[in-house]
């Protein structure tokens, strides 16, 4: 419970940071902040894997949701249609990103990604198709920054703790299996 308190306290304060640095600076990156800083901060805390394959998911989800929103200004209608094959498109690659890897990238992290970056485009989109090009990197270059706060801020704040992989490849018991609701769920898979 304190170790919420804490992590909560350490990203509210970076929220803060962020917000008032972007104004001063003329950056933009209050529209993101705050997804951002928690796809950043989930990233950090899940307990899966290296932080460096999480970040490399996040970063490929991401990648393929930009490209996904160019496929969808180039070739797809503005319509109830379009939307729908560009959020299937999506999916489906991140899928086959995580499959490719052999799970080495999380389907979790990939998909944390293409949300994130859809999450926080979406809208600029919609007001200028025609401008992807320009406003996506835009977009793209917010959210790795406030991603990047939100990571290093859970990071600083938390230690990680061992996976239930990592443990039982070790052959240690993992405390969590134990207290965790959702363990018996994940072990079924």
């Amino acid at each position: 419970m304190r170790k919420n308190l804490l992590v909560g306290l350490v990203l509210a304060a970076a929220a803060i940071v962020v917000v008032f640095v972007s104004d001063w600076f003329d950056l933009e990156l209050e529209s993101v902040a705050l997804l951002g800083i928690a796809v950043g901060a989930v990233v950090a805390i899940v307990p899966d894997r290296s932080p460096f394959m999480h970040l490399a998911a996040l970063g490929g989800g991401g990648l393929l949701s930009l490209i996904g929103y160019l496929v969808r200004a180039a070739l797809l209608p503005d319509s109830a249609g379009g939307r729908a094959v560009y959020a299937a498109l999506v999916i489906l690659l991140v899928a086959a990103l995580s499959a490719v890897s052999r799970g080495r990238l999380p389907l979790w992290a990939t998909l944390l990604g293409a949300a994130a970056f859809a999450g926080a485009y979406e809208l600029t989109y919609t007001a200028a198709p025609p401008e992807v090009a320009s406003t996506s990197l835009s977009t793209l270059t917010a959210l790795i920054l406030t991603v990047a706060v939100g990571f290093f801020a859970a990071s600083a704040s938390v230690a990680p703790e061992p996976s239930t992989r990592s443990s039982r490849r070790m052959g240690r018991p993992n405390p969590q299996e134990e207290t965790h609701p959702l363990n018996d769920m994940m072990e079924s898979k």
